[in-house]
């Protein structure tokens, strides 16, 4: 199946730019679509929730702009994220939002409703989801989706436990329309990898949380330098959903990252990000096992032509 048109338009290198809790605003999402990717931040970071017609309409005027003044330039598209949960009081006043101004990619997470894919529908958008399994991602499809982000072990933030290769083999038996794949990819031979194992695009969110647009406190930016695949613990307490946050972060905010409880999954309530108060969930920072990779804060623009250099010497490498 011919991926969509938003998605086959050329890109710097083939990433879509997972959407970060707090981390991903307008600058980030802008700089992320001039350097040739898709940006994306969910509804949520918007806060108040009047501020996402203002985001949505500064993205939309200042690529537009970018574009006019660069007409050689590869600007790419924006996503925003929609946390289908029944604890997002938000969604039904953010979709509204999001139709208003035809958000042209609309990834939906912890949740498939068939209302939100039709509603995105009406105006041509498209909606991704993102899934850990192969049960999810055939539900996802079977309520209207219309690609799958397929989020293997060693993702950032809520991930699974699937092998990437294993889960995206399970889903390409039986879906062959827009795939994206998403652990532990921070670097351009992980892009290509992500390719050759049946994935249209790559799914890259750890990598940008150190770049200097990212709204992260540089004690965030910091440790995603320092830290190491050993660095990262997977855990459901933060949110009742299991996901993998930074070892340091977690022992700054008193807790002993190797003797964590489990927590009740029917208590999850994303409305302030997590279980915890929103100052401490603030504290408790998400990053993925790629970040061993990631040595220094560099822009948005220079992250993306080393992962272009990095993907283009790899696919060389594979014809000499």
């Amino acid at each position: 199946m011919p991926l969509p048109a938003v998605l086959a338009t050329p890109f710097t290198v083939p990433v879509v730019a997972a959407p970060l809790f707090l981390a991903s605003g307008p600058d980030l999402v802008i700089a992320q679509c001039q350097a040739g990717v898709v940006g994306s931040f969910p509804a949520l970071n918007a806060r108040p929730a009047a501020l996402l017609s203002e985001w949505l309409d500064r993205i939309t005027e200042e690529n537009v702009a970018f574009q006019a003044a660069h007409p050689e330039a590869i600007v790419a598209p924006f996503a925003v994220n929609q946390i289908v949960h029944r604890s997002n009081d938000r969604l039904e006043q953010d979709m509204a939002v999001l139709v208003e101004h035809q958000v042209p990619i609309v990834i939906t997470s912890l949740g498939a409703r068939k209302e939100i894919n039709d509603a995105v529908h009406s105006y041509g958008g498209i909606v991704l989801h993102d899934v850990i399994n192969n049960d999810f991602a055939r539900k996802a499809i079977e309520k209207g989706a219309d690609g799958l982000i397929a989020v293997a072990a060693g993702a950032g933030g809520h991930a699974g436990t699937q092998s990437p290769f294993a889960l995206v083999q399970e889903i390409r038996e039986w879906f062959d329309g827009p795939l994206l794949l998403s652990g532990a990819i921070a670097h351009g031979r992980s892009i290509l990898a992500a390719q050759a194992a049946g994935a249209d695009l790559a799914y890259v969110g750890s990598a940008f949380l150190a770049t200097t647009e990212a709204n992260t406190v540089p004690g965030y930016k910091q440790m995603i330098v320092d830290s190491t695949a050993k660095d990262i613990v997977y855990s459901n307490l933060f949110t009742g959903v299991h996901g993998n946050y930074l070892r340091g972060s977690i022992q700054a905010a008193g807790l002993d990252p190797d003797d964590l409880p489990l927590s009740d999954p029917s208590a999850m309530d994303f409305r302030s990000g997590g279980r915890m108060d929103a100052k401490a969930w603030r504290d408790i920072w998400g990053a993925g096992q790629g970040v061993g990779t990631i040595t220094e804060s560099t822009s948005v623009q220079a992250l993306i032509t080393r992962l272009k250099a990095q993907y283009d010497a790899a696919r060389l490498a594979l014809t000499a």
